[in-house]
């Protein structure tokens, strides 16, 4: 039978170099997303300008006579192209608001644990350490 003095606690500082580990884990995590959402972001933007680019050569090409009405399909389908970018632009907006707040909700907790534990290893300091110069 064990006895219940034998019981121990995990030491503070390994208990802050497992939270350092962890939120660095997840700060690299939301930085990762971050990025991702940039690369998808760009690469839309550069579709919605190569369709914008088109629609307006074949808008011109129409009001001149030189492209036949049959490309008025093509001219919807570009403008339905359009509106999903915009939309799917609009969409990787809001999810970069939120990790932006997740990010800041990450750092604000990290920061204050900091401050708490600086607090903590300040009061437990023996009296001499404490009352330095």
């Amino acid at each position: 039978m064990a006895s219940i003095f034998a019981f121990r606690t995990r030491s503070p500082d390994r208990d802050r170099e497992t939270d350092v580990t962890r939120f660095e884990q997840l700060a690299r995590s939301l930085d990762q997303l971050t990025s991702e959402i940039d690369a998808e972001r760009t690469g839309i933007r550069n579709r919605y300008e190569a369709v914008s680019a088109n629609a307006a050569f074949l808008v011109e090409a129409m009001d001149n006579s030189e492209a036949s009405s049959r490309r008025a399909d093509d001219m919807d389908r570009w403008t339905e192209s359009l509106k999903t970018c915009l939309r799917r632009i609009e969409a990787l907006g809001r999810q970069t608001e939120l990790i932006a707040g997740l990010r800041h909700a990450l750092d604000t907790f990290v920061d204050e644990g900091r401050k708490a534990d600086e607090r903590s290893s300040a009061a437990s300091a023996p009296e001499e350490v404490r009352h330095r110069p």
